[in-house]
């Protein structure tokens, strides 16, 4: 999985607000983003021809359904979307409290021989797509897998880069990224959440609360 050519850096995050977070993208900005990786998966596989999209819930799976509206929009077909949840693939199972398991909803197609576009919110550590590809296995062989990404803050653990992002956003450890989508939150943003004083990072990037990345 390769990576598309770089945004611009958190260096053009706006002001801190009471909480501490700074917005660094708006909701004219994620839409902009998500069009761009809308024409970057159609031009890179030709077409949206035996093409489906896979949101890695939770909010993975509204940004899969807004890309796929957007390639409507440009092919005029339908494009398959589903969602896949990784939970019980995970590797840190044992390390934390039981978790809720999320739909994964296989579009009647299924996915045998189709090119499969994962579609998460954040790439941090790479620990999520590597148990997506596992999770992949349990329910078709597809002819390739690729992976689009709203953000990449980086810090990867794994060998996995993504294909399509919509911005590079350098952080460090201390902090964390908030992405909120009009689907589940109200509103759509992302916001960068500083290192406060009384916190102690954990040094596993995976652990952070649903949301914040």
């Amino acid at each position: 999985m390769c990576a598309q050519p770089a945004a611009s850096s958190a260096s053009s995050a706006g002001p801190a607000s009471p909480d501490g977070s700074r917005t660094v993208l708006d909701a004219r900005d994620i839409t902009r983003a998500l069009t761009r990786i809308s024409h970057e998966i159609l031009e890179r596989n030709r077409g949206a021809t035996d093409l489906v999209l896979l949101g890695i819930p939770s909010r993975g799976v509204p940004l899969a359904r807004r890309i796929a509206e957007r390639m409507a929009s440009v092919e005029g077909v339908s494009v398959p979307v589903g969602s896949l949840d990784v939970t019980m693939y995970r590797d840190d199972l044992r390390l934390k409290p039981a978790r809720t398991l999320m739909p994964t909803d296989i579009p009647a197609g299924g996915i045998d021989d189709k090119t499969v576009v994962l579609v998460d919110d954040v790439l941090y550590s790479g620990r999520t797509i590597r148990a997506a590809l596992d999770a992949l296995t349990e329910v078709g062989r597809p002819r390739a897998v690729q992976l689009a990404v709203l953000v990449d803050r980086g810090h990867r653990e794994l060998p996995i880069r993504a294909d399509f992002v919509g911005k590079n956003l350098p952080t460090s450890l201390a902090e964390r990224v908030r992405v909120s989508l009009e689907a589940i939150d109200g509103v759509d943003s992302v916001a960068i959440l500083g290192h406060r004083p009384d916190h102690r990072p954990d040094h596993r990037p995976d652990h952070r609360p649903e949301g914040a990345r």
